[in-house]
């Protein structure tokens, strides 16, 4: 018997854009799963897909430590997070050490 299907989001962003897709998964998609089948590589075609196969993933800002085996409940948003271009406290260093002068 197959699992009821249930309503979630993939929402993943760039600079300039972004996008939330609606899917209708069957119960137990783990977030991974989830990632996989809103097929994020044909929306951003200038990301490849190891992007979006090695992303760390949340569920409304809430960081997922095992992204692979949390199993979706209805209504939740996957977030796909991009990694930080620079770290933040090299940020702030480097904005304090330029308002010093």
């Amino acid at each position: 018997m197959a699992a009821e299907p249930i309503n979630i989001e993939v929402a993943y962003a760039l600079p300039s854009e972004q996008r939330i897709i609606q899917l209708s998964v069957p119960g137990g998609t783990t977030a991974r799963e989830a990632l996989m089948l809103a097929r994020l590589e044909a929306h951003f075609p200038e990301c490849n897909a190891a992007t979006f196969r090695d992303a760390d993933l949340g569920i409304f800002g809430a960081l997922l430590k095992a992204p692979d085996q949390y199993v979706l409940k209805a209504g939740d948003r996957v977030e796909v997070y991009r990694p930080l271009q620079i770290d933040p406290k090299a940020a702030r260093v480097a904005r304090a050490s330029r308002t010093k002068r």
